[in-house]
């Protein structure tokens, strides 16, 4: 018997149910669809997921609600599973990630208005609903990431996986390039940086003497387009998570209580302590950011053309001026290069680069570094320079082990955490009390769920 699983299990989003909330009260979608240990499936988990992915793809069928059943019934005996090995997920995290969906929901829809409109209740509804799930999604999430934290592939494994496809069926990839960035920031003068200060001194003054609210000062008044229109709400964010000056004068405070003026790289803030959670905390603030000038770019691309001389006489390495000179968090791990979000792979296609910096390495030839260029930070809206460096480029070709191998081998690495899930999935099927509503048990793989766990329990 073969279960097919897939790795990433299926996460019942909160968009799902707003959808879900949205509609009239249907008895015949609140009816359990299945049993697994002492967690139940409902039909309207079922059905709300299916919705969701109906509007990304209009024209898929009715046997999806089959995959979806499957991916559901493999959470909960992965959730079941973390219960029995006392696999914890911490109440910490699951705030956390509520407030995330819920600050991600407030962007798409605007305003905590519409959210309710749509959702038919309020946020802080919302996350007590919606609490549970999160939970079992994450614990199921940790029981696999368990699972999976012993499989290794080796290269000979690689080779099998890549033989085994057929000539006629290897992808086709594009040309790919590898970019990398200097990143530097103008330097504030004194005057600059005191009119700042002073500025959010005056706003801290007002919100503590009562005569506005944190919330409407931050609307009104803060630099963070990421949390500006949440009146600053920052979530709920550890230690680590922060900036070294911040997070000192956050984890300070008290409940309600309000920081003095701090200065990190960002800029100056205000912080507010809303809810302390042992090293976590809910936090709002205000961050206003000192002006950049137009000399003061100026200076800056003196200085970075300074930078770019010593790399173009070979003075010093790219990854030597990154050590000493990026000031950008992002690339500086990764020694100044830009990274596939999902691979990590510093081998990018052209198209996921920003088009400022994609149409630039056009006039690049490899190991070349452009011009200093002043640009602007798509996330702070900060007026920055860089200097663009062409480490290589590919040429389009049909997948090869030589050039590919990176690539082939996180393929080939996924199918085999896949098939290592989907075995240990099947041999943990007959230990669980599993009950299956008949209108799912036609379903083709359903029914081998059933099949093991009757075999399982005659015996």
């Amino acid at each position: 018997m073969k279960i097919r699983i897939t790795l990433a299990i299926l996460v019942i989003t909160i968009c799902s149910q707003f959808q879900s909330n949205a509609q009239d009260n249907n008895t015949s979608l609140d009816k359990i669809a299945a049993i697994v240990g002492d967690k139940i499936i409902l039909k309207s988990d079922i059905e709300a997921s299916f919705e969701d992915y109906k509007r990304e793809t209009p024209n898929i069928d009715d046997s999806v609600k089959c995959q979806i059943m499957e991916s559901l019934l493999a959470q909960k005996i992965l959730v079941e599973q973390a219960d029995r090995d006392s696999v914890i997920v911490g109440d910490e995290e699951v705030e956390g990630a509520l407030d995330n969906r819920i600050r991600y929901f407030l962007q798409q829809y605007g305003s905590e208005e519409k959210l309710q409109e749509i959702a038919g209740k309020s946020s802080y509804q919302l996350k007590d609903d919606y609490r549970p799930i999160f939970k079992d999604q994450l614990t199921a999430q940790r029981m696999q990431q368990q699972i999976m934290s012993t499989v290794k592939i080796t290269p000979q494994e690689v080779k099998a996986f890549y033989d085994k496809i057929p000539v006629d069926s290897l992808p086709y990839y594009p040309s790919m390039v590898e970019v990398g960035q200097i990143v530097f920031r103008p330097n504030i003068n004194k005057e600059v940086e005191d009119y700042a200060r002073n500025t959010l001194e005056d706003i801290r003054k007002d919100i503590i003497g009562g005569r506005v609210s944190f919330e409407e000062m931050a609307g009104r008044k803060s630099d963070d387009p990421g949390s500006k229109d949440n009146g600053g709400d920052l979530g709920i964010m550890g230690r680590d998570e922060l900036v070294p000056e911040f997070a000192a004068a956050a984890f300070k405070l008290q409940n309600g209580e309000i920081s003095p003026v701090v200065k990190t790289k960002f800029g100056f803030h205000i912080v507010q302590m809303v809810n302390r959670q042992g090293e976590k905390a809910k936090l709002r603030h205000i961050l206003i950011k000192p002006l950049i000038t137009s000399d003061m770019v100026k200076e800056t691309l003196v200085k970075a053309d300074s930078v770019r001389a010593d790399l173009v006489s070979g003075k010093m390495v790219f990854s030597s001026a990154v050590g000493k000179y990026t000031q950008d968090d992002v690339t500086k791990v990764t020694g100044g290069m830009f990274t596939n979000a999902q691979t990590s792979s510093s081998l990018i296609q052209i198209e996921e680069l920003e088009p400022a910096v994609a149409l630039l390495i056009n006039e690049l030839k490899i190991g070349t570094f452009s011009q200093p260029l002043e640009f602007v930070d798509a996330k702070t809206g900060d007026k920055l320079v860089r200097i663009i460096y062409l480490k290589n480029r590919t040429e389009p070709h049909k997948a090869n082990l030589k050039e590919d191998y990176n690539r082939i081998q996180e393929v080939a690495f996924a199918e085999k955490q896949t098939k290592t899930l989907s075995k240990w999935i099947e041999e943990k099927i007959g230990s669980f009390y599993i009950m299956i509503d008949s209108e799912y048990k036609n379903c083709n793989n359903i029914s081998k769920w059933v099949t093991a766990n009757t075999s399982a329990h005659k015996h």
